[in-house]
């Protein structure tokens, strides 16, 4: 299996399944004398773990962070980083009456046409458990980005179709659903008590920012910033669309509109998102994800076995209403990723254009 290493300076390759002994990584490419411990990396942990709110699946899992190699007195060593999460609470005999049937919405199909089999106990590879892989390396990563004065917030704008009404960041880290308004928490628990107890699911939208990302960053024309981005994003599991700044909003304005203006002091207004060119621009950036349902509910649905026989299916076992907000560290993680391996290729590019001309 290819695809399990993202980034081309600053890397993480992740390991694992959702029913074998444990999941983790190894980041590539971080630089030496970055202050990090495993309580670092086990408070972004903790925001992603089971049983975190009442949206989460109570799969009891502590997610407790192992650092294998790669920090020596609480600094990085500047060698590969091994990362080991233990799996402590599976039963995957909750997956047994399912093992020759497609799930719906799940990539037992897809699987299996790749592969030629598929690990019916949650999914192996494609379940959101390798997400706290992301999340460990992601911690290292935002570690860096606060060295270099790059701070990032993730928050829920969007639960169910209900919208929060007044964002403010710097709240969402301590409220219920990384909502940046409290006042619309009591709205979204009861809107997943009533899907909950419905036995369906929901899906949601969440915006990352991070503010003091330096202009420069993106490598065009393939490698642009906002590529980066939102293949990042589209690379967790649940994430079906990503929006950069206006993002789709954009597609209904004037270009009088949509252009940023500048003035003596920079740019007047942020519809771009932070990027020109798929180069950050200096402002602060901002990007979206839009969240499917998750697909396991307990409601039955149609599907076929592997025989091609049609069968109704009532999914069993512990599973999250939303995958908010327990993706909302995991979409953090991935911005910290691109961020980190744009600012190293960045430095390279700086290095590579003041060597003297004709030195080679």
């Amino acid at each position: 299996m290819s695809g399990n290493t993202f980034g081309r300076i600053f890397r993480l390759t992740t390991f694992g399944e959702s029913h074998g002994p444990a999941v983790g990584g190894i980041v590539d490419g971080c630089p030496a004398g970055i202050q990090i411990c495993e309580a670092d990396i086990q408070k972004e942990l903790d925001k992603r773990k089971p049983g975190s709110s009442p949206a989460s699946t109570q799969r009891s899992e502590g997610d407790r962070i192992e650092i294998l190699s790669g920090v020596f007195d609480g600094l990085t060593t500047g060698t590969p980083i091994g990362l080991l999460i233990r799996n402590r609470d599976q039963r995957s005999t909750d997956y047994e009456q399912m093992k020759n049937l497609y799930r719906p919405g799940h990539a037992d199909f897809t699987y299996e046409a790749k592969y030629g089999l598929y690990d019916y106990r949650g999914g192996g590879r494609a379940s959101a458990r390798e997400t706290a892989s992301r999340v460990a390396g992601g911690a290292i990563a935002q570690q860096f980005l606060l060295d270099q004065g790059i701070r990032l917030s993730a928050y829920t704008l969007e639960l169910g179709g209900m919208e929060a009404e007044r964002i403010s960041p710097e709240k969402a880290e301590n409220t219920a659903y990384f909502a940046p308004d409290q006042s619309v928490v009591q709205m979204w628990d009861k809107k997943i008590n009533e899907v909950k107890s419905s036995g369906d699911s929901l899906g949601g939208v969440v915006e990352v920012s991070a503010r003091g990302v330096p202009a420069g960053l993106g490598e065009p024309v393939f490698d642009k910033l906002d590529a980066r981005l939102a293949s990042a994003l589209m690379g967790v599991g649940a994430v079906k669309a990503v929006e950069i700044g206006a993002g789709k909003e954009a597609a209904e304005l004037l270009g009088s509109q949509n252009n940023d203006p500048l003035g003596k002091s920079g740019f007047l207004q942020n519809r771009s998102g932070g990027t020109l060119g798929g180069i950050s621009s200096g402002q602060p950036l901002l990007v979206r994800a839009a969240v499917k349902p998750i697909p396991s509910i307990s409601l039955r649905q149609q599907t076929v076995d592997r025989q091609g026989r049609e069968v109704s299916l009532k999914i069993a076992g512990r599973h999250d209403v939303s995958a908010i907000p327990r993706i909302v560290p995991v979409l953090k993680a991935m911005v910290a990723l691109v961020l980190a391996d744009m600012l190293l290729l960045q430095a390279g590019n700086s290095l590579y254009s003041r060597r003297p001309p004709g030195s080679g």
